[in-house]
């Protein structure tokens, strides 16, 4: 895994072996969207939200890219370790990392962001509600975007505040834009 631009670009993390809930988003697919995203937003005056944050990685390229404010959700204790430790190797200082369940951080969060990732574990069997709630709970600024990480079996066309998917094999990306 490595980060791909700005301020760490070049470097390379190791993620722990035995990761049984992570699925780090492959460099090809997260260079992908970051051209996308760095076309679109200006990273410099962002807050972003990373749920189920796995390894960090699309965390870390935000960070990479001098994003305002990173707050990473991810419940598991081995990969919130992973992410407290690199954070810290890199020095990243502009970071919350919150233990939690995903689905509770929704249910109780009172914050708005200009950006919000879910890269879930794909047989999660409730990705459908992640774009309902994000939008009926408001945690997207006007204009911000939510970038949902699934696989080609989901479809979310139809959904409200969908724009447009990229993909990249069997990792595909569909973005959602709040009017």
């Amino acid at each position: 895994m490595r980060i791909i631009s700005g301020k760490y670009g070049g470097r390379r993390i190791q993620p722990p072996a035995n990761m049984p809930h992570t699925r780090p988003t492959t460099d090809i697919a997260k260079e992908g969207l970051f051209n996308i995203l760095q076309n679109n937003i200006d990273f410099e005056e962002i807050v972003s939200l990373d749920l189920f944050g796995g390894t960090g990685c699309i965390s870390y390229e935000l960070a990479s890219r001098g994003a305002l404010d990173l707050t990473i959700v991810e419940k598991d204790p081995k990969m919130y370790e992973f992410i407290k430790k690199t954070s810290a190797m890199l020095g990243i200082e502009n970071f919350n990392l919150i233990k939690q369940d995903v689905f509770g951080y929704i249910n109780t969060c009172h914050n708005q962001y200009n950006f919000i990732f879910a890269g879930p574990p794909y047989a999660l069997t409730t990705i459908d509600d992640l774009p309902r709630l994000i939008f009926q709970k408001q945690l997207l600024k006007k204009g911000g975007w939510f970038v949902l990480e699934h696989t080609p079996r989901n479809d979310y066309k139809k959904f409200d505040f969908y724009k447009t998917e990229r993909n990249y094999g069997t990792t595909i990306f569909s973005i959602f834009i709040q009017d």
